[in-house]
């Protein structure tokens, strides 16, 4: 595991849920306000948990498989309404900032590293919340589900980073905490920061073998150049 500062970095993107986010709380209420809907077996926060981060429609399958039912084409889309339905009404509430986030992101900012958020969360969802969260004035490209045609772990909405930016490989600082995100940021050649605190389907994000394994968000600070701590 490196541990020196990466002077080549020139930009930092984040996934957002387990990474800058909880969002736990509020995607497990729309869930299981959506199967009481449906009339169907509830499931735990503590599940729905270690289903967060290959999208909504990943997550419903999970949601499914687990209390063994099997929807049509069309009864999957009006569970899925259903579920956006709640969720939009519960998000700002019920999602939260980890610690040490907006700060970090303030300083990085002040140092002039432009940042990007690489989501697999319904880019729908992505306006609103940043917004009630106070850091949507922080990143200079957002990017979710929809945006793309692939999603986390594919690369591509690293290189759309890279491209937008105008950057080589080595110079992005890809920031998440599940397999995914370093999957994806490995894919497209870029250094790894996985944050221990995050969801990983409920395995250490260790086994994905990030450069760089943090237990707080600040300490990203600790990797990079930054002549303004303040």
């Amino acid at each position: 595991m490196q541990t020196k500062v990466v002077k080549d970095i020139q930009a930092v993107a984040f996934d957002l849920d387990g990474t800058l986010v909880d969002s736990v709380p509020g995607l497990a209420l729309a869930t299981q306000r959506m199967l009481t809907d449906l009339k169907l077996p509830s499931v735990t926060s503590e599940q729905v948990k270690n289903w967060v981060g290959n999208g909504i429609d990943v997550m419903l399958e999970r949601v499914l498989s687990a209390i063994n039912v099997t929807l049509s084409t069309d009864q999957l889309a009006d569970a899925k309404n259903l579920f956006n339905h709640h969720y939009d009404a519960v998000i700002d509430q019920e999602t939260k900032l980890f610690p040490h986030v907006k700060e970090t992101l303030s300083i990085l900012q002040q140092n002039n590293y432009p940042l990007a958020l690489v989501t697999n969360k319904p880019k729908q969802f992505l306006p609103a919340l940043l917004k009630s969260l106070g850091i949507d004035s922080y990143f200079s490209l957002v990017l979710g589900g929809g945006d793309l045609i692939k999603l986390k772990p594919h690369p591509a909405p690293i290189y759309q980073v890279l491209a937008t930016f105008g950057l080589f490989n080595n110079q992005l600082l890809f920031v998440g905490d599940s397999k995914n995100d370093i999957d994806a940021a490995k894919n497209a050649n870029c250094p790894t920061v996985g944050l221990t605190y995050g969801y990983n389907y409920g395995v250490s994000i260790a086994t994905s073998e990030p450069d760089f394994l943090l237990d707080d968000f600040k300490e990203i600070l600790t990797l990079l150049p930054l002549p303004k701590l303040g």
